[in-house]
């Protein structure tokens, strides 16, 4: 086996297990504390004005009715157009749009080189020769390959210059903000250097991804191609391990805190994990609070002495 592929396997694995510890981490964590600002998207016939379910006459004996698809076009429009980067900060969104939307056509080419790759090991040919299945898979390939490269590298570039530039911002950004934007640029630049010279079809690269799924022989590489695939490997192993995986947490920030307006009713689970937490002793101290007791107690002293 090639040294490249135990390092590509490897990368996969360790990427693989830190985005499952990271969802477990979410699904065990204690409850969030609501924002509870509207509008809510899923409030059918009320978001447009921001209005809630709350405004109902004795709300909690009416069934409450969510409008699903308003809610998933909303976090569409935040994950793909970054809808809300737009409305708070156009310069940052002008760097952060394409850089986004780079990462998504990159990890698209590497689906469409994973799919070639199986296609090929099963004996179809992926190129302008095969079958129109095959034609597309090969075309897409190239289209998100080299738009989603591109995108990446210029929106990375962009940030590294905004952070880099604005003063207000330079006092908020850590040495890793640096270090991970130019990663991004080294990996885009190496590769698109390696693809364009050597294989601007994919053609190989394609024939490395294929070995990987039948744990064969790796197709003979260059030098250069073999730092591209190590390097994009190591990447992919990084990603995660950093708070760039933060689309991790987009799902849980919008559905567990920004948009969750389930009532807590007597009786139901969100009852029981409220009072769960309120049964933990207070760890810390201070002059207003009375540490080593329980929250439930706290809040009720402080409720009677109101």
């Amino acid at each position: 086996m090639y040294w490249a592929q135990v390092i590509t396997y490897v990368s996969i694995i360790v990427a693989v297990i830190a985005m499952i510890a990271k969802v477990l981490r979410y699904l065990t964590a204690p409850e969030s504390f609501r924002w509870e600002l509207y509008p809510v998207p899923h409030e059918k016939g009320r978001a447009e004005y921001g209005g809630s379910y709350l405004e109902e006459l004795d709300w909690w004996s009416k069934p409450r009715h969510s409008d699903w698809f308003k809610e998933i076009s909303e976090m569409m429009q935040e994950i793909f157009l970054l809808k809300g980067v737009y409305h708070n900060n156009k310069k940052v969104w002008t760097f952060s749009l394409p850089f986004h939307l780079g990462c998504y056509l990159t990890i698209g080419w590497l689906l469409f080189l994973l799919l070639g790759g199986i296609l090929e090991t099963a004996g179809v040919a992926v190129g302008t020769g095969g079958n129109t299945f095959a034609s597309v898979i090969h075309y897409l390939t190239i289209i998100f390959g080299y738009a989603g490269l591109v995108l990446a590298g210029v929106g990375a570039l962009g940030l590294f210059a905004w952070r880099s530039s604005n003063k207000a911002q330079r006092r908020y950004n850590s040495p890793a903000e640096y270090i991970n934007l130019l990663i991004f640029v080294a990996v885009v630049t190496v590769t698109l250097i390696s693809q364009l010279g050597a294989d601007p079809s994919f053609t190989t690269l394609r024939s490395y991804v294929g070995s990987l799924v039948t744990f064969g022989a790796a197709p003979p590489l260059g030098t250069l191609m073999t730092i591209e695939i190590v390097m994009i490997s190591l990447l992919i192993m990084y990603v995660p391990l950093t708070r760039m995986s933060h689309f991790v947490a987009k799902y849980f920030l919008y559905h567990s805190v920004r948009w969750n307006d389930e009532p807590n009713e007597r009786g139901s689970k969100l009852e029981k994990r409220l009072m769960e937490l309120l049964d933990q002793k207070v760890g810390w101290s201070g002059d207003h609070i009375k540490t080593g007791e329980k929250w439930i107690d706290i809040v009720q002293e402080t409720g009677n002495e109101q």
